[in-house]
């Protein structure tokens, strides 16, 4: 199960047009903001989520912690237009496995989900 948790709606779409093909997806759902997120993850339990640091109500780096404390085996991979050092190494500390640039990585999504599904299996 894949968490994509964005509020740019044709962002959303186009990751999902990338990833949606793949055998090692059951399911994808997303969430547009800090609460639509926080409610998803106190339900359920995903596998990967792809997380944007911008979100609306409180940021995504709020978003990574909540994953880490309650859901310590998601993979977290950061998708963000804010892929400066700073940014990086705060995600990182916090325990996301990925940190990408929206704009310049945006193709290697699949193959990393590719790579997580390889690991648990």
């Amino acid at each position: 199960m894949i968490l994509i948790v964005d509020d740019n709606g044709n962002f959303i779409d186009r990751i999902i047009n990338l990833i949606e093909d793949s055998e090692n997806i059951a399911s994808i759902s997303t969430a547009s903001n800090f609460e639509e997120a926080r409610l998803f993850l106190d339900a359920n339990d995903p596998n990967i989520v792809l997380l944007d640091i911008n979100l609306p109500g409180k940021n995504g780096l709020e978003i990574l912690k909540i994953i880490k404390k309650k859901k310590k085996d998601c993979e977290v991979i950061m998708l963000t237009n804010h892929a400066d050092e700073y940014y990086k190494t705060q995600c990182q500390e916090l325990g996301a496995k990925h940190f990408l640039d929206k704009s310049n990585d945006f193709l290697m999504v699949p193959s990393l989900i590719d790579q997580y599904c390889e690991q648990v299996n």
